[in-house]
């Protein structure tokens, strides 16, 4: 997908729940997520939002922003609505949004994201996330991998 396009009607998220904001990037960064993080409080707030939240009902709407969003908040690298490290973080969301087809402002269920990401290759990851720290550990690679076999 290279647009963002609306929800269809039948994954139109559950309203009432309050939506998990996102940068575009944080949704591999949440389907690869096996605990392991920057610090202890940013470690427990992916928790409460990635296992607690998006993958306990995967109706959870997200909604995609530019700026930092509920996973940011304890991040030790967050400068206000920002990231000391922002040039490489506005490219990772630049990638991440074109790949997923996904835009500002927009909203969807998880679920919808999820179906989103699975229709990227393992492989894919490699230009997608240059730059991420994380990458060469190959959790996102293995949990895409784990979300394509169903």
């Amino acid at each position: 997908m290279t647009t963002a396009e609306p929800c269809q009607d039948n994954e139109r998220p559950r309203s009432g729940s309050g939506a998990v904001s996102l940068r575009p990037h944080h949704v591999l960064c949440a389907i690869g997520w096996q605990g392991k993080g920057y610090s202890p409080d940013f470690t427990r707030n992916m928790d409460r939002i990635v296992v607690q939240r998006l993958r306990a009902d995967p109706a959870t709407e997200v909604v995609f922003t530019q700026g930092a969003d509920a996973i940011c908040g304890p991040c030790p690298s967050r400068r206000g609505t920002g990231c000391r490290m922002q040039t490489r973080i506005d490219g990772l969301d630049r990638r991440h949004a074109e790949a997923l087809g996904i835009a500002p402002g927009q909203r969807m269920p998880w679920s919808a994201a999820q179906r989103r990401a699975s229709e990227l290759l393992p492989a894919d990851l490699d230009r997608i996330c240059a730059g991420c720290r994380w990458l060469d550990l190959g959790l996102c690679k293995a949990a895409l991998a784990a979300l394509r076999r169903g």
